[in-house]
This record gives C-alpha cells, structure tokens and sequence, in this order.
C-alpha cells in the first residue's frame, strides 16, 4: 500500500476513535455529582486526545509500539466499554464489534507494510 492511501478501514477507524472520545464524555456526564461529571465528562476524553496523539496516532510523536497498542486498547477499549453504560445493550455491541474489526485491520495491515519494507 502506498504511503498517504487512505483505505475504508481508515475512515472507520477515524470514526470509531471520534465515537470512543463522545462515548467516554457522555459516560462521564452520567456519572456522579456534578463536580464528578464535568471532570469526566471533559477530563476522560481530553486524557485519550493526549495520549493517542503521544502514542497511538497515525503520526504519533513517540512510536513505542507497546504503548501504542496500551493506548489503542484504553482509549478504544473504554469507548466500547462507556457505549454499555450510554447506548441499548444492541447498539453497544455493534460499536464493539467495530471497534476490534477496525482495530484488528490497523494492526495486522501495519504489520505487513513493515514485513514488506525490510
């Protein structure tokens, strides 16, 4: 694959990330006192857009590849987790599902291109 291809694979990822992010702030301002739902409701996602940019973004600053796949799994991992406490029991298992088919692609297509170059 070529260098600045973006596949369909890349959209659903972007859209999975950006639903993981959403899920997680309406999961926060579910929860607790109102002191409690501003701080996750804004904290939680602002954390996830740090740390994927630091790690687990397509141009990360680090490339630490363990970190990579403990952020991906946090960041989406809780998107998926926050959809069962925000969305129908149907709804959050298809978000899911999305998420370990995107992120299963990103990862086993990253590791082929890297099998090709060397």
């Amino acid at each position: 694959m070529e260098r600045g291809t973006i596949t369909l694979n890349d959209v659903a990822a972007f859209l999975v990330e950006l639903a993981a992010l959403a899920l997680q702030a309406a999961w926060g301002f579910q929860t607790g006192g109102v002191v409690t739902k501003v701080a996750l409701g804004l904290g939680l996602p602002a954390l996830s857009v740090v740390l994927w940019g630091l790690f687990a973004a397509p141009r990360a600053r680090y490339d630490v590849p363990v970190l990579k796949v403990v952020v991906t799994v946090l960041v989406l991992g809780g998107g998926a987790l926050a959809s069962f406490g925000v969305l129908p029991l149907g709804w959050a298992v298809a978000i899911t599902a999305l998420v370990v088919v995107t992120t299963a692609i990103r990862f086993v297509r990253g590791h082929r291109a890297v099998l090709v170059a060397d």
